[in-house]
């Protein structure tokens, strides 16, 4: 907790800073503050986002919370930033876990079609229920 603080305090002093807010949400992801994490991850990718760790971390977050499609993207994003060997294995890793993930038994539904008509047929079938049996 006290590291938290202190990169809190850090991002205070530094709010341009895309490296500090990634460790900012790294921290947050290890004490299970997913939603600080989150933040703290999309602000570091919105300060820098031609940087390597915050699109990496950023997309391994997504991956962990299964919005595969998204994590997919940024890590494919995070590859193309690569600047050294060990960092294009680490993406690749990453995009590997994430790819067999996809394929193997996780379903990662879009929702591409709108609702409109299934609700106002359940709703419609809801009301002629309740009419029939208020009739009886």
């Amino acid at each position: 907790m006290a590291y938290i603080r202190t990169l809190e305090q850090a991002c205070l002093a530094e709010p341009r800073s895309a490296i500090l807010r990634t460790c900012l949400g790294m921290a947050y992801a290890v004490n299970y503050d997913v939603d600080k994490s989150m933040e703290a991850l999309e602000a570091a990718v919105g300060l820098e986002p031609d940087n390597f760790w915050a699109q990496l971390k950023h997309s391994e977050l997504l991956y962990r919370l299964r919005v595969l499609n998204r994590a997919e993207e940024g890590t494919l994003k995070a590859l193309n930033l690569a600047n050294d060997p060990w960092q294009l294995s680490v993406a690749r890793n990453q995009l590997q876990r994430i790819r067999t993930l996809k394929h193997s038994c996780v379903r990662n539904v879009e929702w591409s079609k709108p609702l409109t008509l299934p609700a106002l047929a359940l709703a419609g079938m809801m009301l002629l229920v309740f009419v029939v049996m208020m009739w009886r």
